[in-house]
């Protein structure tokens, strides 16, 4: 889960001594101990104790579940399968137009814009590098100059990952990190948020160059999935690994893996092959499916 995010002044979400207790805590915090622990909890199938975690979350967070296949949370097996539900086939219109970029969740757009010097806009104030978010692959320099999309999944929201275009699978890395949480108050806070934390790297060729998804894991963030590899995390071996699959082909709008518990997803395309369109800006809500931008021709 990401962590709390309320306003009002002087509150977690500000800048004043509780965001820094928050931080705090998180520093101290076992992150990978505790995630780990609520992944087992998420998957515990017994009906008394994953009914009492879903009536819990259901009382903090305003969840939608008219749009899902199953609609009645307490008949989902265990807290993840509720959590990572699937939603109906027409909930989420995908973008039909060639050139369209489908967003490839349910969110809200922490930061977009362009790659500019290597750096990335994390939040206002605070910037962080393009090669430590993709841990120095020799493909990370040719984003360098091109436009990304951070996009924040909160707790209440749909948790599976699709593909923005078809693309080919070219690469999955897994990188260790930190698991602090990836709310605003965490990307005003913390350096480097998302180049410090545990996260997936996807490469995809598609007919507009090469795209990037990056799959940050979060504090309580049990595992990481993808549709190729299955869990990736938690990782056995906590270092940077490219995980080898069958030769991957997905369309646009495929499922491609999803988050067991909240995080973020971060969105890359090289120079000259994508342009956002004007409401993918920080601040804004986005949906499955609905066209981000357009992708330019080879």
């Amino acid at each position: 889960m990401s962590g709390p995010d309320v306003s009002g002044d002087g509150d977690v979400s500000g800048d004043g001594w509780r965001a820094r207790l928050f931080i705090w805590f998180q520093h101290l915090l076992p992150q990978h101990g505790l995630s780990r622990l609520v992944r087992a909890a998420t998957r515990v199938r017994s009906p008394w104790f994953k009914n009492a975690l879903i009536r819990g979350f259901l009382r903090l967070f305003r969840v939608d579940m008219s749009d899902a296949v199953e609609p009645d949370p307490l008949r989902y097996g265990s807290f993840n399968e509720f959590f990572t539900r699937a939603l109906k086939d027409d909930a989420r219109p995908i973008a039909r137009a060639a050139d369209a970029i489908a967003c490839p969740v349910d969110g809200c757009v922490s930061e977009a814009g362009t790659i500019v010097g290597g750096r990335l806009l994390q939040a206002k104030g605070r910037h962080y590098g393009l090669a430590e978010l993709l841990a120095a692959q020799p493909w990370a320099g040719s984003f360098e100059g091109g436009c990304f999309a951070t996009i924040y999944l909160a707790p209440f929201n749909y948790h599976r990952i699709h593909m923005p275009l078809r693309g080919e699978l070219k690469e999955t890395v897994y990188v260790p990190g930190r698991l602090f949480s990836v709310n605003a108050v965490t990307a005003r806070h913390v350096p480097n948020l998302f180049a410090r934390n545990e996260r997936v790297l996807t490469l995809f060729d598609t007919d507009y160059g090469r795209c990037a998804l990056v799959l940050v894991g979060a504090l309580n963030v049990g595992s990481m999935t993808t549709v190729w590899a299955g869990d990736i995390t938690p990782a056995a071996r906590r270092v940077v690994s490219k995980i080898p699959g069958l030769p991957t082909t997905l369309e646009k709008g495929a499922e491609l893996g999803r988050f067991n518990m909240g995080s973020t997803v971060i969105l890359l395309f090289e120079p000259n092959r994508a342009r956002w369109n004007p409401h993918v800006r920080a601040g804004g809500v986005v949906r499955l499916g609905e066209s981000m931008g357009k992708g330019i021709g080879r």
